[in-house]
Order: structure tokens, then C-alpha cells, then sequence
């Protein structure tokens, strides 16, 4: 998120109420390209091969901006300053070479109650010459009324596949690849205003760093969907598990406390 739209979404703290309706509109963007030397350096944070196709992740980023922009509109039900990145949903119709240039329509739908308040769907699609090749939906929380405890049927985590560390430097790294550069992930004076004591690695992150490590075993066409647990605190030492049954999560490598789960299918 560059600084004009943040400083537009931050006031929107004060000045918008929560509503009860989605925006009618779609934000579009045509022949989007991808830059090969930001395409490095996306895939050298989160651990993926330098290649010629997009991870499965990347569209993503791609379609940041057109989400932000419909996100800091006066119709969109919530003030993004404070919402929570609860969930995503991937769906690849098949490998996208880097030099295709996508389409790209985002949108909001699903308004709904949640436990702790309620959340919103945030859709993104591209399509080339017509044909849908890749949808993610991003699943964000206004936390209203008092939260839930976090702890209850917590169950033993799995044996870990990898040990993980974290360092510090992959908040503002990855924030300059992704263009999210909520100071939550960046800045421990921000992420102490949200109450954590120190910066947060971001959601799609770990979610890109989980398929990393599945490279290579993934099939060409699937859907991989993530939920959001417990945020990672920077630095940070985690384990990576997955299954043969295409699940996957991460956890704290002392405590067990989860941080994503995850399903491929």
C-alpha cells in the first residue's frame, strides 16, 4: 500500500462507521505484465525457484493495489486500519508463464458475522483473453464486541517436516515486494498500536512460503486454501508439517501454537 492510500485508509478510522453492504463496484486492470527483476526478488523472500512461471502466489501481489483502492472507498463496509487477514483461498486453473499478461477484476462479497465480529470477502480474478486462470479470495475480520479465547481444542501439533527461522528482515522485505507495508509487519512502534510488542511476519507470507516448500509436488491445476491463526512474532522460530494428504500448517517450534493451516486440493 503506498503512503497516500494508507494516510486515506487510516482516516478512515475516524470518519466511517462499519456498514452493512459491499460496494457494487469492480475495480479492473488490463494487460498487467510482470517485471522478471521484482519477480526475483518475490520468489527469493518467500523461498520459491527462480522460473519462468508465476508462483502460485504472486497474482496476489499482482492484484494488491486494485484491493486496496476498492478496500478505501467510502462503500466499503470497514476501515481498513485494523482489520484482520483471517483467511485465503488460491485457485490456479493451470501453470501462468511470466510473460503473459494477465487481466485482473477484484471485487467484495460475502458479508457475513463471525464469532469475534464480522468478516468480508475480497475476490480477485484473472482472466487472459477472456479465460479465468487464476482466482484468489482474501477473507478479512472487523473484530466487534469482546473476542473469543484463542486456546480452546487446541490439539497437538504434528511432527514437524522443517525447522524454520524467521528473521526480522522478512517483515519490510517482504512488504517491498508485496507493496503491504502496514507498519504492523515493519515498525514495532505500529505493531505495539496494535497490541503486539513487536512486528508480525504477514499472512500471505507464510501461506507463500508453505507452497515453496511444496514446489515441485504440486499438481498444475488446484486450489490451496489457508487460515490465519496466530500471528508471527519477529524473529521467530517455526515448524513447517505437511501430510500426504495435502495438509499443511505451521506452528511455534517451542510452544506448538498455531500460526496457519493450510489444504491442498
Amino acid at each position: 500500500m503506498d503512503l497516500p492510500l494508507y494516510l486515506k485508509a487510516a482516516a478512515g478510522v475516524l470518519t466511517r462507521r462499519s456498514g452493512d453492504t459491499v460496494p457494487a463496484t469492480t475495480v479492473t486492470r488490463s494487460e498487467v505484465t510482470v517485471d522478471r527483476g521484482h519477480l526475483a526478488g518475490y520468489d527469493r523472500v518467500c523461498g520459491f525457484r527462480l522460473t519462468d512461471t508465476l508462483p502460485p502466489t504472486y497474482p496476489h501481489v499482482l492484484a494488491f493495489p486494485l484491493a486496496m483502492r476498492l478496500m478505501a472507498t467510502a462503500e466499503f463496509p470497514f476501515p481498513i486500519v485494523g482489520l484482520v487477514h483471517v483467511a485465503n483461498r488460491i485457485t490456479v486453473a493451470g501453470p501462468i508463464s511470466a510473460t503473459t499478461a494477465l487481466d485482473f477484476q477484484v471485487h467484495a462479497e460475502n458479508l457475513r458475522p463471525h464469532e469475534r465480529g464480522r468478516q468480508v470477502d475480497v475476490v480477485a480474478v484473472a482472466t487472459v483473453e477472456g479465460a479465468e486462470v487464476w482466482r484468489g479470495v482474501s477473507t478479512y475480520l472487523r473484530r466487534e464486541g469482546r473476542a473469543e479465547a484463542g486456546d480452546r481444542g487446541r490439539t497437538q501439533p504434528p511432527a514437524p517436516s522443517a525447522i524454520w527461522r524467521v528473521p526480522a528482515s522478512v517483515g519490510p522485505r517482504y512488504a517491498a515486494v508485496s507493496g503491504d507495508r502496514n507498519p504492523i509487519h515493519t515498525s514495532r512502534v505500529g505493531a505495539r498500536l496494535f497490541g503486539f510488542p513487536r512486528p508480525i511476519a504477514h499472512g500471505m507470507w507464510t501461506k507463500a512460503r508453505c507452497l515453496a516448500a511444496l514446489e515441485g509436488r504440486l499438481p498444475e491445476a488446484y486450489t490451496v486454501e489457508v487460515s490465519f491463526k496466530l500471528p508471527i512474532l519477529l524473529p521467530a522460530t517455526v515448524a513447517f508439517s505437511a501430510s500426504p494428504a495435502w495438509e499443511f500448517a505451521v506452528h511455534d517450534a517451542k510452544s506448538g501454537k498455531p500460526h496457519s493451516a493450510g489444504t491442498v486440493s
